[in-house]
């Protein structure tokens, strides 16, 4: 049994949120590379949105480089994290149910 396909005036709100979360969507490959150059002073966790820890690595020059070889692991896994949180966020606004994909 197949679905339904969706009215047009459905199909075209779903693009528009997809549009948006495109437009907000982070790279993986853009915070690993500002995690090469600017790992020590937290770039990549500003990149992220994550301001508070951006500004403890900051001051403490990535926690004396603990927090950002601590980061080498985290980076990818807190792409995904922020990327999901936002996807959520703008198709909850829509009001449209999200598989997860």
């Amino acid at each position: 049994m197949t679905a339904a396909p969706l009215p047009e005036w459905e199909r075209l709100r779903v693009l528009r949120a997809e549009h948006e979360f495109a437009s907000v969507q982070k790279e993986t490959r853009v915070a690993y590379t500002l995690w090469v150059l600017t790992g020590l002073i937290g770039g990549h966790r500003f990149y992220l949105g994550d301001t508070g820890r951006s500004i403890a690595m900051l001051f403490t020059l990535g926690g004396l480089g603990v927090w950002t070889l601590l980061d080498l692991f985290l980076v990818g896994r807190r792409v995904r994290a922020v990327n999901r949180d936002r996807r959520a966020a703008i198709m909850a606004r829509y009001g449209i149910l999200d598989s997860g994909c």
